[in-house]
């Protein structure tokens, strides 16, 4: 096992993963710097949903190792991988899963109640993210009496609530029309530079790549280069991929207590 370099949240060395008995990712290496928003751009099937998975812990590839400041992902137990799922890492789908039975503010609550955080408290930081997404209104509507850009805008709220340490974003906008696209995209960058979670994201869009600090691109499972792009952080520069520049940033400890109080709640009531 080689030790990872440091000042990196996340690092991958020489992932290999086969599904079905067909290569998905083959030596890819990656690191991802506290804070950045990275995009995983490329075209659909080329691996990038392989990539977050192996990432935030849901797949161990079948060879290579994944790191989470300084600690092994890849040899951690199902259990322990879980744990670190929930305390420190966030994840959008494509498709917002909601539940269907549930209010928008309840659906972003949920991350919270499930664990243990009392009703009062949940509440107010789910209204708080839904007012920062700009759905602020939408807090006692059902799944099902919300535009499809807001149903997406309410699922990135729930994995926003408990600010993790990293957010996952598997092509969150990919069903949405282009005018949603955009508005939600910089929706989602803008919460996440204001509170210093750091960004993995999937696209196949090369506008929304853009919003990114750095895109990493895939074909066909590899990594073929990676780019700089125009960002408040970053200036326009273009160079072969490095995977080894930099390193994570201390052990893996547990998830603080709660969210953060600031904000401006909506009001809601039950």
């Amino acid at each position: 096992m080689v030790a990872p370099p440091d000042n990196n949240v996340l690092w991958a060395r020489s992932l290999h993963v086969s599904l079905g008995g067909s290569p998905a990712l083959t030596g890819v290496s990656l690191e991802v710097r506290e804070g950045e928003i990275l995009a995983v751009g490329g075209p659909r099937g080329c691996g990038k949903t392989t990539l977050l998975q192996c990432l935030s812990g849901q797949l161990v590839p079948q060879q290579g190792e994944v790191w989470f400041n300084s600690t092994p992902v890849h040899t951690m137990g199902p259990v322990v991988r879980e744990r670190l799922r929930r305390d420190r890492f966030g994840w959008i789908d494509p498709e917002p899963a909601l539940v269907p039975e549930l209010t928008a503010w309840e659906n972003v609550a949920l991350p919270l109640m499930l664990r243990g955080v009392p009703n009062r408290p949940s509440r107010k930081a789910a209204c708080e993210w839904l007012e920062r997404l700009d759905i602020g209104s939408c807090g006692r509507k059902r799944p099902h009496a919300l535009l499809q850009a807001e149903r997406q805008r309410v699922a990135i709220a729930r994995a926003l609530v408990t600010e993790p340490t990293v957010l996952f974003a598997d092509e969150p906008t990919a069903p949405l029309h282009r005018a949603d696209r955009a508005h939600v995209l910089r929706t989602l960058t803008t919460a996440a530079r204001s509170h210093g979670i750091t960004v993995v994201l999937a696209t196949h869009d090369a506008e929304v790549a853009t919003l990114a600090d750095r895109t990493v691109q895939l074909l066909d499972g590899r990594r073929v280069n990676s780019l700089r792009v125009p960002g408040p952080s970053s200036g326009l520069l273009t160079a072969p991929a490095d995977p080894y520049s930099s390193n994570p940033a201390g052990p893996y400890t547990s998830n603080p207590a709660g969210p953060s109080a600031e904000g401006t709640a909506c009001s809601l009531s039950v």
